[in-house]
């Protein structure tokens, strides 16, 4: 069974035992990867929001992974949060925007 549902995923792909505390040649393969997928994602200090059907995001953190492995890093874990809603469509840039309005609104009280 596939599952399209939409979601929103964050991803934190962590490459183990690349030799180096620096992992940013790493992020930038998954960035890329990221970048060139049809779905609409979001660079952030901490990883990538994705967001799409549930088996397109799960697809493409698949190909993270592959990606990582054909470059010679031999381990990697990645965090992944998933949320889904039915009631309407949201996207990263949204969920943020509402708080930072509700910030606003507090402030001007």
């Amino acid at each position: 069974m596939v599952c399209t549902l939409p979601c929103l995923a964050d991803v934190c792909v962590i490459p183990i035992g690349t030799g180096s505390a620096s992992v940013s040649d790493e992020v930038t393969l998954v960035t890329r990867l990221a970048q060139q997928s049809p779905l609409h994602t979001v660079l952030h200090s901490a990883g990538t929001t994705i967001e799409g059907p549930w088996n397109e995001v799960m697809e493409l953190i698949g190909q993270f992974h592959e990606a990582l492995h054909k470059s010679g890093v031999v381990r990697i874990q990645s965090d992944i949060r998933v949320g889904t809603r039915t009631d309407k469509s949201q996207s990263p840039e949204d969920k943020v925007n509402i708080v930072k309005k509700k910030l606003a609104q507090a402030q001007n009280e």
